[in-house]
């Protein structure tokens, strides 16, 4: 069905099920430890061997030698798959260097072979025995020294355009009573998720079956078919439960296929998990950035100019960070300049993480609007009210959907204690501590996606519900049965949820935060036709019939919902459409993040004391879910302000700190409360379900938010991340 705005009655509006905070149907299975993700599909593949991968022990070059036949003879050993035996492979649509490389190598921890065996320790063992020889060659790992070289991509509908101007930047900037000119940097971050990219793959008469962790399914299904040179109906991907993604299983990785290569040649399923130090190397990252950011002013705060200029790295093919998107969007000003610039870097692929664009983007953007209030004199929250704008800064006749950001901005400023904030850095003290509150807008755009899913009613009265959609950890199956349970009028109980099969409907999936939204929509379109075909063989008009309770009525009529469904199951099918309606409206959610830090006067050390969120998407599907999003967000967000950082070894071009024990995160107790407020609020246009993505809004903003506080409490600014205490220590304040 083609979404337009629900006029009249929505059965979604009901809100008996949809919007409560239920709990999560694969609870019980994730805390028991029975949840089978893909490497513990045991049942399917019960005689599977193990692969084991080999990674490039160099970053850029060609291997002149790779002798296999060490490896071959070892104990257990069924196959070794290499370049030269995998046979004809492309590069998949997603996917910017091959996934298994040779003799060419792309970067470090490249996988150049498979070990395949009887056990885990067989294949890891004979994989010590491949003995490689390269040739080196000078690459660029550096994004400051290779900076001078970058270009301007080419534009994308993901991207846009590289550079945008509207009215005279320069001239403005240049003429502004109160300006401000800064360069701010964001490091290489790792995902890191606890589930590690893991693949189980099986061959039966020319079809290959994939279980995989991954956050889209359709889009894994079709990159292994292009990879391999298959019929893409040859490919049957299986992903019922994921362990974390945060962009790193968007797309196909050298897991699945290594997996898929090694079946193929034993004739023996075989399962893959890529060992931890590939993970940092081998899989996606989220690229650094230098940002340049120029603000110009009048004295009562009107920002008269705003400039935003970003520069990252990827490999040949690749594309940027958009750290420049949320500036287009978020504050007005007349006359406007942003670009972006694309240095060639020979590290592992840069790529969707955690928010792509706006988290890094925001961290040098909220930045120079806390030290552009100061300049002014302004309170860092009134500053931001005062650039609020309706409509598209860069295409006026373009209005937001909905744009609450002054509620959210006022409403997290009182129930902080905002109003407490001394202004003045470093007075308030605690002991030996200093402390110090900040604050930052949020801000990340609403994507509507097509998305489909298919229904069926049986003699029972049961419902269920089918579509590729996968659930990374978020919540997808209570949401879906909320949607399904809440349209046809029954118990969650009553629901059953079939999600991550690519046999299924093809959904949005599971990324850029826009999965619930869209995902529930395909399914509120699905039900919309079994609602049709129930109320047609009950003799009802659709128009007016209503589901609850287990009973459909019409007028003085009504009759048991599972009575339609007495001769036979009842299935329905369809998805959901947007139309151009992103060029009529722009959609986006927006929040404020506050957060209190308290400082070691003498060790530097930096301890967040309290965070608040108060984020604006629309209709919450389920409150407890969308909390545990949002809290999760704002940890990762203060991970990315204090801890996260890739460090690039800039002479042979790896990352140095490539496992959990070394890539440091923040953890619950390093965090003693957070709080989040969602807003009151629906958008009509969005979605019939007028719902928008909420969980990466979580992460805009705070790491600056945390920057912020750590200015206010010592008068140390930074604008490198993280803000690590050897960027501030000998500048700290006496506190004597």
């Amino acid at each position: 069905m083609k979404f337009q705005t629900p006029a009249g009655h929505n059965p979604i509006d009901r809100m008996s099920v949809v919007g409560q905070p239920l709990d999560r149907i694969d609870g019980p299975l994730k805390t028991t430890g029975t949840a089978p993700y893909a490497y513990e599909q045991h049942d399917a593949a019960p005689d599977a061997a193990y692969g084991h991968v080999v990674g490039a022990g160099i970053a850029k070059g060609r291997i002149r030698r790779l002798d296999i036949k060490a490896a071959e003879r070892a104990p257990g050993v069924l196959a070794v798959i290499t370049a030269d035996t995998a046979g004809p492979l492309e590069v998949g649509p997603h996917n910017t260097v091959p996934l298994l490389g040779g003799p060419e190598i792309r970067h470090y921890h490249q996988a150049v072979a498979l070990v395949v065996a009887e056990s885990f320790e067989a294949a890891r063992a004979a994989a010590g025995r491949v003995r490689i020889e390269y040739e080196a060659h000078a690459g660029a790992y550096d994004l400051e020294a290779a900076r001078t070289t970058a270009t301007a991509p080419e534009a994308n509908a993901q991207m846009g355009e590289p550079d945008t101007q509207v009215g005279d930047f320069l001239g403005a900037f240049a003429d502004a009573p109160v300006r401000l000119d800064e360069t701010y940097t964001t490091p290489d971050q790792s995902h890191m998720m606890m589930e590690p990219h893991a693949s189980i793959a099986r061959w039966d008469d020319g079809t290959l079956t994939l279980w995989t962790s991954t956050q889209m399914v359709e889009w894994c299904a079709r990159g292994i078919a292009k990879t391999l040179r298959m019929d893409r109906s040859k490919v049957h991907v299986i992903s019922p439960y994921i362990g974390g993604g945060f962009g790193g299983k968007l797309f196909l990785r050298a897991d699945a296929l290594l997996a898929a290569l090694g079946a193929r040649a034993t004739g023996r399923p075989v399962k893959v998990a890529l060992h931890r130090p590939l993970i940092a190397n081998n899989s996606t990252h989220r690229p650094a950035t230098i940002q340049r950011v120029r603000l110009g002013a009048t004295r009562d705060g009107v920002i008269t100019a705003i400039g935003h200029e970003s520069w990252s790295g990827d490999q040949p093919g690749g594309g940027p960070e958009t750290a420049v998107s949320q500036t287009r969007l978020l504050y007005a000003g007349a006359n406007r300049l942003t670009a972006m610039r694309l240095a060639v870097l020979d590290l592992p692929e840069g790529n969707s993480m955690r928010a792509p664009g706006e988290a890094p983007g925001m961290m040098a953007l909220e930045i120079a609007m806390d030290e552009m209030a100061e300049k002014l004199r302004l309170d860092p929250v009134e500053f931001r009210i005062r650039n609020d704008t309706q409509v598209d800064p860069e295409n006026p006749e373009r209005p937001f959907s909905a744009r609450p950001l002054i509620t959210c901005l006022q409403t997290g400023a009182a129930q902080f204690g905002w109003q407490r904030r001394d202004a003045r850095p470093g007075r308030v003290k605690d002991g030996q501590w200093l402390v110090g509150l900040g604050m930052a807008a949020a801000f990340r755009n609403n994507l509507p996606m097509t998305s489909g899913a298919r229904v069926r009613l049986d003699g029972d009265g049961r419902i269920t519900v089918e579509t590729d959609m996968t659930d990374i950890g978020t919540g997808s199956y209570t949401i879906i049965a909320q949607t399904a349970a809440e349209m046809m009028g029954v118990r969650m109980d009553q629901v059953e949820v079939r999600l991550g099969d690519s046999t299924y409907p093809v959904s949005a999936g599971s990324g850029g935060q826009f999965g619930a939204n869209n995902a529930t929509s395909g399914v509120y379109a699905a039900c919309i036709g079994l609602r049709e075909e129930v109320a047609r063989r009950l003799g009802f008009n659709s128009q007016d019939a209503d589901f609850a309770d287990g009973q459909v009525r019409s007028g003085n009529r009504s009759a048991p919902l599972a009575s339609a469904a007495a001769r036979g199951e009842i299935v329905a099918e369809d998805r959901i459409e947007y139309g151009d309606l992103h060029k009529t409206h722009q959609q986006s959610t927006f929040g404020s993040h506050f957060v209190e830090v308290a400082v070691d006067g003498a060790t530097g050390e930096v301890r967040v004391r309290r965070m608040l969120a108060v984020c604006a998407a629309g209709r919450i599907l389920n409150p407890k879910s969308a909390r545990s999003q949002v809290i999760g967000a704002m940890t990762m967000g203060v991970g990315a302000a204090l801890m996260e950082h890739l460090k690039v070894d800039t002479r042979r071009g790896f990352f140095v700190n490539h496992d959990l024990a070394s890539y440091e995160v923040p953890v619950h107790a390093d965090i003693p409360h957070q709080e989040v407020i969602f807003l009151d609020e629906t958008d009509p246009m969005s979605s019939p379900m007028k719902a928008k993505g909420v969980g990466e809004l979580g992460i805009c903003g705070v790491a600056a938010a945390v920057a912020n506080a750590i200015y206010n409490a010592t008068g140390v600014r930074v604008r490198d991340y993280p803000i690590t205490l050897d960027t501030y220590l000998d500048r700290l304040p006496d506190v004597a």
